[in-house]
């Protein structure tokens, strides 16, 4: 029987304060129940739980495409540090991924782990020891090698 999302979450948080970047992703395609299992973690930590795609859209309203790009690692940081306690849920972080803000979703995220802990919800799938968000042929396609992070699956 295979561990529930939650429970590996859970259990995985404790571990990721003992790596340099202190990120967890949760790596599932979409409607796999990631939100779901997020909503659980947040009711047993008591971590903030926040939906990305929301609050840096309504931070980067007013901003020309360039100005967005330019501040989006500025306005995410600042999103970050204002949720209360160490541990920080993400949801919704598919903002990150568009092309027009050329930005590396990865980078972004690991960034932000130096100072808390963060979990994210990542719409994709794990092959080995590669994580992938979307297919080949999308525009917003990224694959990594799994290293200097967690992945609960």
């Amino acid at each position: 029987m295979t561990e529930p999302l939650a429970d590996q979450v859970v259990r995985k948080i404790k571990q990721a304060d003992e790596l340099y970047h202190r990120l967890m992703l949760v790596v599932a395609p979409a409607g796999a129940g990631k939100t779901t299992a997020l909503q659980d973690v947040r009711e047993r930590v008591g971590a903030p739980l926040i939906n990305i795609n929301l609050k840096l859209s309504r931070r980067m309203l007013d901003l020309t495409e360039r100005q967005r790009s330019l501040q989006l690692p500025r306005l995410l940081r600042e999103i970050i540090n204002d949720a209360a306690g160490e541990i920080v849920l993400l949801d919704n972080i598919e903002i990150l991924f568009d092309v027009s803000l050329k930005q590396d979703p990865l980078r972004l995220l690991q960034g932000l782990s130096r100072n808390k802990t963060v979990v994210a919800a990542w719409n994709g799938s794990v092959d080995g020891d590669r994580m992938t968000y979307a297919v080949p042929e999308h525009p917003e396609y990224h694959r990594y090698m799994i290293r200097d992070f967690l992945v609960a699956s």
